[in-house]
């Protein structure tokens, strides 16, 4: 040994991290079952092949899973976390009417832990695989000294694509339209700063169970997108229920008309815990409410879309009146 420094010793092992590239493989090789790769995975890019499409429209998507990962990293839940990253994303891209076709992940740590890593991947390509979209590259960067031993940085994009006629269109929206809600599985990816709060001032408010209930990983929509392609019936606009709950999402893509909106009493226990501890209003601006997507389709549409796609309740028209009001039914 020369007695002078090496990367390793400076906190980043690349042997380490080549070898991990490795040991993920099968993952990998999981999400490349309906769809393939123009060229060799672990090229410095990837490459996806769309002459399939006629007129193909790209369509991309970025986000991560928020101070929610905090929680997750302290349960030792890697792969909700895995799955919340693909979902926030994969979920924006299938409101155009496109087709999920490639995912990277970015995670930063200060040190390589395979276990956890291999983790992650292993929660992104369960719903990867289960959607159709390739898990195409990504980026694992040791940070030590600039990222807390105790953190994860995560952020996901996704690429996608659709035939330029098949794209959902907003501005076809009008007066008695009908808006279909399908429910979440619990508070998703989003609210989870309010929720660390309360825990934080309250830190018996709820048993493990109740935690674990409210930790399950955001809901990936694609089942409802492609029963409601099927039908044939083709929605104006989706929207996917996140940050700013149901008004300020589904607000984004008006144009000069709004909505009332009447959601079924969300019959969750833990958020209901959660709810005396929270502003009335506020919780409609920062929780999904139990509905995690949304669909707008003309009145003669509504029975096929609720038909098709799983789950689905009517939940409101659109109105003149500009904004989106919401109410909540009684339990």
């Amino acid at each position: 040994m020369s007695g002078k420094l090496t990367y390793k010793e400076s906190g980043v092992d690349t042997r380490e991290a080549a070898a991990l590239v490795g040991d993920i493989g099968t993952h990998v090789r999981r999400t490349q079952q309906q769809r393939k790769l123009h060229g060799a995975f672990g090229l410095f890019a990837a490459c996806f092949d769309l002459s399939d499409y006629k007129q193909p429209v790209i369509v991309t998507g970025c986000d991560g899973v928020g101070t929610k990962i905090d929680i997750l990293l302290e349960k030792k839940e890697y792969g909700i976390a895995g799955k919340d990253l693909v979902a926030m994303s994969v979920n924006d891209i299938i409101t155009t009417g496109g087709d999920p076709l490639m995912f990277l992940d970015y995670i930063g740590i200060a040190a390589l832990d395979k276990t956890m890593i291999t983790e992650l991947i292993a929660g992104m390509c369960d719903y990867l695989e289960d959607c159709g979209c390739i898990l195409a590259g990504g980026e694992t960067a040791e940070m030590p000294g600039i990222v807390p031993e105790e953190v994860v940085e995560l952020a996901g994009f996704c690429i996608g694509a659709c035939e330029k006629p098949n794209l959902i269109d907003p501005t076809q929206i009008k007066v008695g339209d009908v808006l279909v809600g399908y429910g979440s599985d619990g508070p998703h990816a989003n609210g989870w700063s309010l929720i660390r709060r309360v825990i934080a001032q309250n830190p018996d408010i709820f048993s493990e169970e109740e935690l674990t209930e409210l930790l399950a990983p955001t809901r990936l929509y694609h089942d409802v997108v492609n029963d409601v392609k099927k039908s044939g019936v083709t929605p104006k606009a989706y929207a996917h229920i996140t940050g700013g709950g149901l008004p300020e999402n589904i607000e984004r893509i008006f144009n000069g008309v709004g909505a009332d909106l009447e959601i079924p009493f969300w019959d969750n226990k833990p958020m209901r815990k959660l709810f005396e501890f929270v502003d009335a209003e506020d919780k409609f601006h920062t929780f999904n409410m139990g509905i995690g997507w949304v669909a707008i389709v003309s009145p003669e549409d509504a029975d096929k879309i609720l038909a098709a796609g799983p789950g689905g309740t009517v939940i409101g028209k659109i109105v003149e009146q500009e904004g989106v009001r919401v109410v909540e039914q009684s339990a």
